[in-house]
């Protein structure tokens, strides 16, 4: 058994789409180790309300960065939507012997910093309150109870320098939180089976490749993956998987694509 976390990144989008099996697999690995397990939401907003289809609930702002846009009342969506992910989390682990909590990044777990306020919008820049913002530290000590067996699912809102709930990117906040817990390794779990460059698939990069891919030939959530990937390279973690096969096999490298510093 080890005390050291395995945070695991689980998109929204895949969600429905893991299997008994898998499950299984992430069970058996919780078994040995601490789970932080943060969640996306993008199918189940999309499923919630059919007007988070539309474009005009995607933004970006003046530097080219894509966010969604974000009120209130969506920051209430989400956590609806959270709240019924959790619950077939829960079930999922539960009877698989692995213990659950709900953790929200706002409650004390996730900062921000002050958002952009400028944003495109019918092709003119405008000045906007969007309720998101970067991450800026992570708060370990608000995930309590941190052992084998049990499993933290952490909701992604954050808390900005105003006191306000802001909406944050996923695959950021699960590295922000890999690397203020200490985890030695970040599994990405996505609909693609591996980085794809010039349409191969990559079994292993560097970070710094993986950043240069990144800035001339990534698109939309690939992209985001590997900006997140190396801020946790960056905060100490040792190495990111992304795919979309079971923990285990992720980290033992036998599938996915293995970002390393080096």
């Amino acid at each position: 058994m080890s005390n050291t976390p395995s945070v695991v990144k689980l998109g929204g989008s895949c969600l429905d789409d893991m299997t008994d099996a898998w499950w299984d697999d992430l069970a058996a690995h919780g078994r040995s180790h601490p789970l932080i397990l943060v969640h996306g939401w993008s199918k189940p907003l999309k499923d919630l309300n059919p007007r988070y289809t539309e474009p005009s609930a995607i933004m970006r702002d003046r530097y080219g960065n894509q966010s969604r846009w974000t009120t209130p009342e969506v920051i209430d969506d989400i956590k609806t939507v959270s709240h019924a992910l959790g619950e077939q989390v829960f079930a999922r682990l539960n009877s698989r012997g692995i213990t659950a909590e709900r953790v929200v990044g706002s409650d004390g777990l996730v900062r921000a910093g002050e958002g952009e306020r400028w944003w495109w919008r019918n092709k003119q820049l405008v000045e906007l309150d969007n309720l998101v913002g970067p991450i800026t530290g992570v708060d370990p000590c608000a995930l309590k109870d941190l052992k084998p067996g049990h499993c933290h699912l952490v909701t992604p809102l954050a808390r900005n320098p105003a006191g306000q709930e802001v909406n944050t990117d996923a695959d950021r906040a699960a590295a922000a939180i890999a690397g203020a817990t200490g985890a030695t390794s970040l599994t990405l779990v996505t609909d693609v089976a591996h980085l794809l460059i010039d349409g191969e698939p990559v079994r292993r990069i560097s970070a710094e490749a993986a950043a240069a891919f990144r800035d001339k030939g990534a698109t939309g959530g690939m992209r985001k993956k590997l900006r997140a990937a190396g801020e946790a390279l960056d905060g100490g973690v040792g190495r990111v998987i992304i795919g979309s096969a079971p923990v285990s096999d992720m980290l033992a490298e036998r599938t996915g694509t293995v970002i390393t510093p080096a």
